[in-house]
């Protein structure tokens, strides 16, 4: 394993912590969110535009890359950095998630769990028929069907890290299995059991690697805190970096499972709560001594003329922070989206452009929004950043939520 000396705390207000972690492609600043570039790119912006916004590091993701265009091709190339174009830091996940959302999922009728992959296209049929079961659940690994065409692949522990090897990201998580919130206790017990064997097959299949990638181990457990508890101490003593998933339920409960998770892990690792990023999130989750995010929330929702404004701009915590560029108010506002941010968007369009844009479905309009809206979550990571190393994390933290 990396050594946790790559992370280290900075400053604590509280249980919110500011930190720096080290990787070969430079030093992350945490508190930080990770921007989602599912097919090694984030929608709508491109490496020189993420820069400008501040971005510190990308989340690729290695089920989408494995089938499309594929890990060898991109082996060829030199890794992720090189075939994207991004010298920065790169996270990837294990794939785990997408396989189980996309075919067990079915099982229930539903999405397993809360947290949603960045893919629009996805639908629930294959060339218009009606979709199969697309997975099969061993101890091996999980058996699936691509969303894509149909080929049948299969996923291991072995084969999520080598995968994740070739794409040469500088973070890798190990392969989970994922609970649902149908399931009975009992069957996440089992679930839990399954990722803890798998966990340790990761950790095996990196050391053959003779990787100096650092990965996350996944806390499980759903909403039991004896089973979370479990999970955290098991994936304590055998990680360096500690992720947080399977995530689902109110804000309430979110805040739960991060406090029964945290209380049975080292102050010096890295945390990482998979798939959440939405304002209130991100606020609960730093207070509460969360290192990353990741969440797909601000390039969708740009996509879908959902911006993002301050309290000072009238932002609410009903409407997450957002407007609504459709609302026939905006037709001829002048107004920036948010008159207090410094993004190039605000500084040179008006709502009522956007609003056209939108409208008109100039491509135009996914790029301005999407800058707006990945530059005001990254900025806002910045100023809870200054916040914490000035001890001002609450006073920030009451004028928002």
């Amino acid at each position: 394993m990396t050594s946790v000396k790559q992370f280290k705390i900075l400053h604590k207000d509280k249980k919110a912590r500011v930190g720096k972690l080290t990787t070969p492609h430079g030093v992350i600043e945490t508190p930080q969110f990770n921007p989602v570039g599912t097919q090694a790119a984030v929608k709508a912006l491109g490496p020189r535009e993420l820069k400008e916004i501040g971005a510190q590091i990308v989340l690729a993701n290695t089920y989408h890359l494995m089938l499309r265009p594929g890990a060898d091709l991109i082996a060829k190339f030199g890794g992720l950095h090189k075939f994207m174009g991004w010298d920065r830091p790169i996270m990837t996940d294990s794939g785990g998630f997408q396989v189980f959302s996309l075919g067990i999922a079915l099982e229930h009728g539903g999405s397993k769990v809360l947290r949603q992959d960045e893919n629009d296209n996805e639908q629930s049929s294959l060339n218009g028929a009606v979709r199969p079961r697309l997975n099969k659940i061993t101890e091996e690994g999980v058996t699936f069907q691509s969303h894509l065409d149909g080929s049948k692949h299969i996923f291991t522990p072995e084969s999520s890290i080598k995968i994740q090897h070739q794409l040469g990201a500088d973070l890798i998580v190990a392969f989970d299995d994922h609970e649902s919130a149908k399931h009975t206790k009992q069957e996440m017990q089992e679930s839990l059991e399954l990722t803890e064997r798998w966990a340790i097959r990761s950790l095996k299949g990196l050391k053959r690697l003779k990787s100096r990638q650092l990965m996350y181990g996944v806390v499980h457990g759903g909403t039991h805190k004896d089973l979370r508890v479990r999970s955290a101490q098991f994936t304590d003593s055998n990680f360096d970096a500690i992720a947080l998933g399977g995530i689902y339920g109110d804000k309430k409960t979110l805040c739960q499972i991060i406090e029964w998770s945290l209380g049975e892990v080292s102050q010096d690792k890295p945390r990482h709560l998979l798939g959440i990023g939405e304002v209130e999130d991100l606020f609960n989750g730093v207070e509460a001594g969360i290192d990353f995010f990741d969440c797909v929330a601000p390039t969708r929702r740009a996509r879908f003329g959902s911006l993002y404004i301050s309290p000072k701009a009238g932002g609410k915590r009903k409407d997450s922070f957002t407007l609504s560029i459709r609302q026939s108010r905006h037709t001829a506002d002048k107004k920036p989206i948010d008159p207090n941010c410094a993004c190039l968007t605000c500084l040179n369009f008006s709502r009522s452009y956007l609003r056209h844009l939108y409208f008109a479905k100039e491509i135009l309009f996914h790029n301005l929004a999407t800058y707006h809206n990945v530059y005001f979550i990254l900025n806002l990571m910045k100023e809870i950043r200054e916040a914490i190393k000035n001890d001002k994390f609450n006073k920030l933290k009451s004028g928002w939520v």
